[in-house]
């Protein structure tokens, strides 16, 4: 065998380390480092720098968005999120409120003491709006309709975990997919305030945030619900209310911007309902609404309906702390709430006169607990403490129906003048004298029926706002006092017994059209509420006073009868 010379044999070696080094780097490379992470998507939280910062997107609830400090790291938090959806329960007495954890938030919220038009018990959240239009009481509104998608549409744990809870009670939903996190913490009292803390975080950041009341609120089953419904702010003392069709549209610039000045308090009401959030911590609320249209089916027509929706937040914003009132508006319950929200009845003008007859109204109740016969003893005792007045005008109409004839020649000296001749004067001058010389006042008449008046009209706006009188019974066919009569019974019984006591008062003109227009007054008055329905219970209180007002006549004139008028003619006019 030829011996390899030294060159070969170096030449051999290096090709043989060569290729050594190459098995040895084929077969025990290193694991390859880790590559670079890229710039966040649209669904991670913004870049530090703004140049390369992906455009906002459009709001989608007019809520504030914005982290308190954009210059922290980022840094992320444990996911956490249920495995599927469930709900929870939470009642006592008063309420009766189902909670979802998909997107923690309220899916029903009955009222336990009150029923709808159909006798079920009344549910303030309306469920059909709510799935058609995807929104719920206690969601969150963000202008970041990433976020805000995100955090209502997750799967929250609950704690405690659980069916059913009695309250007073408290329940917490928390969710994080590593990068948001939310929880919400519900404290259910005894009555019907709810205490809400709510926190937001994106990439440990603290982010702004509003809690909306989404898919419509109130008795749906009313006629014409939509149109009950209304949004209000209170703001230094005074209540501001917006119709829901007058709301701006979702999205739109006017809904935004939020409405000028911090509120008291802020929320949603219909007829009878409330659902008013107040700071948790003092201070105010800003308030943003807005409204959706939804599709409804009347009588088999489909037509597009507005459901007012809300967002406020407050100044304290991280933790975001609220009260929340859902329940009836009634005065006492109202009174409790501090700061009070008694100013959600408005009893205009005429509250001087609606709380008193109000709180008579309650205090008879209590005694006769059925507030058809507590108007009508309400109305008796109306009627008792100003027959001293209506006797006045009794004695009035006596001394002017004594002097009509008198009067009457009076007017038939001057009737061939015109209304414009300057001679008319001397005839009013001359009736007048007489009327000063018998001591009569023109206007002495119609004094108990001025006085009738307000009472009439505190009554209405009374009969028409307390809930009270919501669904309250009389007998047979009258189930509802604040609601018409179905059969205009009571309104015909009402123009009747208005008829007959004028037949039975005196009368003091002497001109036949007035007589004849006085004659036809209580009919007339009687088919404007049959055209124009209004509350039973009015209807009821003018029957009862009529009533009242017939036997007072008929014992005025047994014991004071009206005198032949032919008698009381005297004085020189008299003569001529």
């Amino acid at each position: 065998m030829k011996e390899f010379s030294n060159e070969t044999r170096l030449l051999m070696a290096t090709a043989l380390a060569v290729l050594v080094i190459a098995a040895w780097d084929y077969f025990y490379r290193p694991a390859a480092p880790p590559k670079p992470v890229s710039a966040p998507s649209s669904q991670q939280a913004p870049a530090t720098s703004p140049q390369t910062q992906p455009p906002a997107p459009k709001p989608s609830s007019g809520a504030g968005s914005k982290a308190v400090s954009k210059k922290a790291p980022p840094t992320s938090t444990p996911a956490i999120s249920a495995q599927a959806e469930e709900t929870l329960v939470v009642e006592n007495k008063l309420y009766r409120v189902t909670l979802a954890n998909r997107g923690a938030v309220v899916r029903s919220w009955e009222l336990k003491n009150y029923t709808d038009e159909k006798g079920r018990t009344l549910d303030l959240v309306h469920g059909d709006a709510g799935r058609q239009l995807g929104g719920w009481p206690l969601a969150l509104a963000l202008d970041d309709g990433r976020i805000e998608t995100s955090a209502n549409g997750a799967l929250y744990l609950v704690t405690p975990p659980g069916a059913t809870l009695n309250a007073p009670a408290e329940v917490q939903f928390a969710w994080s997919d590593g990068k948001i996190a939310v929880t919400k913490r519900l404290k259910f009292t005894a009555d019907y305030l709810v205490e809400i803390e709510t926190s937001l975080l994106v990439d440990g950041l603290p982010v702004q945030h509003s809690v909306a009341w989404l898919g419509g609120f109130g008795d749906a089953t009313v006629y014409h619900a939509a149109d009950q419904v209304r949004v209000v702010q209170h703001i230094g003392g005074k209540l501001n209310e917006l119709e829901a069709k007058k709301l701006g549209v979702a999205g739109s610039p006017e809904q935004r911007a939020a409405q000028p000045g911090l509120s008291d308090y802020a929320g949603i009401v219909d007829h009878y309902f409330a659902a008013a959030f107040l700071p948790g911590n003092g201070g105010g609320l800003t308030l943003r609404h807005w409204k959706l249209d939804r599709e409804v089916e009347v009588e088999g027509k489909k037509s597009q309906e507005p459901v007012a929706e809300i967002a406020v937040s407050t100044s304290a914003d991280n933790p975001l702390r609220l009260r929340l009132f859902v329940g009836p508006m009634d005065l006492d319950e109202l009174a409790r709430v501090k700061p009070p929200l008694t100013d959600l009845v408005q009893f205009g003008w005429f509250g001087l006169i609606s709380v008193p007859l109000f709180q008579l109204l309650k205090w008879i109740y209590h005694y006769v607990p059925n507030y058809g016969w507590a108007i009508i003893l309400m109305t008796v005792g109306i009627n008792f403490v100003l027959f001293p007045l209506k006797l006045q005008s009794w004695r009035s109409m006596q001394r002017m129906q004594k002097v009509a004839p008198e009067v009457r020649q009076i007017q038939d000296r001057y009737k061939k003048y015109s209304m414009r001749d300057p001679r008319r004067q001397e005839m009013n001058t001359e009736v007048m004298a007489v009327y000063k010389r018998e001591g009569v006042n023109p206007m002495g008449g119609c004094l108990p029926m001025l006085l009738q008046m307000p009472i009439w009209i505190g009554l209405y706006q009374m009969l028409r706002l307390v809930i009270e009188l919501r669904h309250a019974p009389w007998i047979w066919w009258i189930r509802d006092l604040s609601a018409p009569d179905p059969y205009y019974i009571i309104p015909v019984l009402m123009g009747v017994t208005m008829y007959a006591m004028q037949k039975m008062t005196p009368v003091t003109t002497t001109d036949p059209a007035q007589q004849r227009m006085m004659t036809l007054m209580p009919l007339m008055f009687g088919g404007m509420f049959v055209i124009f329905p209004v509350s039973s219970g009015l209807v009821l209180y003018i029957l009862t006073s009529n009533l009242v007002g017939i036997a007072q006549q008929w014992f005025l004139q047994r014991s004071t009868p009206v005198q032949n008028g032919d008698k009381g003619k005297r004085g020189k006019n008299a003569k001529k």
